[in-house]
């Protein structure tokens, strides 16, 4: 038995199902999950010294690649003066300034936990200084587990078979309208179905939690147009996006305005961190400016943030790294359609930026429905293949492949290789 299946043992003794989120347990995949001991650049270890070419980063935040020296050395200063203190410092002014400097359209920053404590108070402030109740999100994509989000979500929620949690009440749900992802005319009917009664709009700019699905031309903006029309806000989720797709995120990518974004924990440097940003008319609705309460011990901790504050320094003095990480990724989704038809492999590639998800499907991929009509069964092999080889992916159909700026030309060359050897088997 190896070291990792040992772990995953002790694991299953102490941790529901052996993990701490529900995606790590390769239940979508089959086999055994990596018990990770360090990682470096864009190369993981496991507990049996295995090495892998890493393309999950955290799940996005390590847009620079793992252990970069300058923010290890951030945190390292910063732990010296103490880890938590509850109160205010200058690291989380400094921060949120960095923010505000580079992300259009905001010009406050609330700092939280979490991707999932960002979106649930974004939803309370828009709820708030609306005085409406209902929010409209769309089928697939996920904003993390607070209750109200747990409708229709994707993420690991789908490769559970349980797109809904148990525990969630009939209550907490009932102001969730669902929308279609793409689908205008969907969210154009709720509104009409609901007159003066949404408060907001929340959707990944890019729907990469059932995989990477980009937006139609007119798509993003079309629901800019019926929010003003209607008297809603529009909640861009940027816990991916956010400072990956560009310094300014979605906003800047797309040139699409939102009322409020939310980020997660590319702004701590894979730390546990997250926020939500907007205007100041809004943004003062929030404790203690306004009614609109919301508190966190941890919130601002000065560790986070010092790791935070010098990651957005790199991106913001080396902006280069973003067409980088495009050309790599675009690289990759590339040689993965070429190797799919060579091997007469049915599989549809999509890509953003430094986002890619390869589907096992014949029709292209543009809505949830789409997505899960791909062979999740051909991810399963598709992916023991690449992990047998070296390269560690998402041990889910419906997640995102991130590439960062620390993959070499090495690594690419490394992984389409790979990706040859693996499709050629399963043809």
């Amino acid at each position: 038995m190896t070291n990792s299946e040992q772990l995953f043992e002790r694991a299953k003794q102490v941790l529901p199902g052996g993990v701490n989120s529900p995606v790590r347990a390769f239940r979508a995949v089959g086999g055994k999950p990596r018990f990770i001991e360090k990682a470096l650049g864009s190369h993981v270890l496991d507990a049996d010294g295995l090495e892998y070419i890493d393309y999950v980063g955290s799940w996005g935040p390590m847009v620079l690649g793992h252990s970069h020296p300058d923010i290890l050395a951030a945190v390292h200063e910063r732990m010296l003066s103490g880890l938590s203190f509850g109160a205010p410092t200058a690291l989380e002014v400094e921060m949120a300034e960095r923010m505000v400097d580079m992300v259009p359209h905001i010009e406050m920053v609330r700092m939280v936990n979490s991707g999932t404590e960002a979106v649930m108070s974004a939803v309370r402030l828009a709820r708030g200084a609306t005085g409406r109740d209902k929010l409209i999100k769309f089928d697939g994509c996920y904003h993390g587990h607070s209750d109200a989000m747990l409708v229709g979500a994707g993420s690991g929620a789908l490769t559970q078979g349980v797109p809904d949690s148990k525990g969630v009440t009939g209550g907490a749900a009932r102001d969730t309208l669902l929308a279609q992802y793409n689908d205008l005319d969907s969210a154009r009917a709720l509104f009409d179905a609901n007159p003066g009664a949404v408060a907001a709009v929340i959707v990944e700019p890019v729907a990469a939690n059932m995989g990477v699905v980009p937006p139609k031309p007119g798509f993003l903006e079309g629901l800019r147009t019926l929010c003003d029309q209607h008297g809603a806000l529009l909640i861009f989720d940027e816990v991916i996006t956010g400072f990956r797709l560009a310094k300014g995120g979605a906003q800047e990518y797309f040139g699409v305005r939102a009322d409020l974004t939310t980020f997660g924990k590319i702004i701590g440097g894979g730390m546990p961190v997250g926020a939500y940003a907007g205007p100041r008319e809004l943004m003062e609705q929030v404790a203690p400016c306004g009614p609109v309460y919301q508190a966190g011990t941890l919130s601002g901790n000065p560790v986070a943030m010092a790791a935070g504050i010098k990651q957005l320094e790199i991106l913001n003095e080396h902006p280069d790294c973003y067409e980088v990480m495009e050309t790599s990724a675009l690289y990759l989704a590339n040689h993965l359609r070429e190797s799919a038809q060579k091997f007469g492999v049915p599989m549809q590639v999509n890509q953003v930026g430094s986002l890619l998800c390869a589907y096992f499907t014949a029709e292209p991929v543009d809505c949830f429905a789409a997505a899960r009509r791909a062979d999740t069964a051909q991810y399963a092999a598709y992916f023991n293949g690449m992990l047998a080889r070296g390269v560690y992916l998402a041990p889910s159909q419906f997640e995102a492949m991130f590439v960062s700026s620390a993959h070499t030309v090495s690594d690419l060359a490394f992984t389409v290789k790979a990706a040859d050897e693996t499709l050629a088997e399963m043809q």
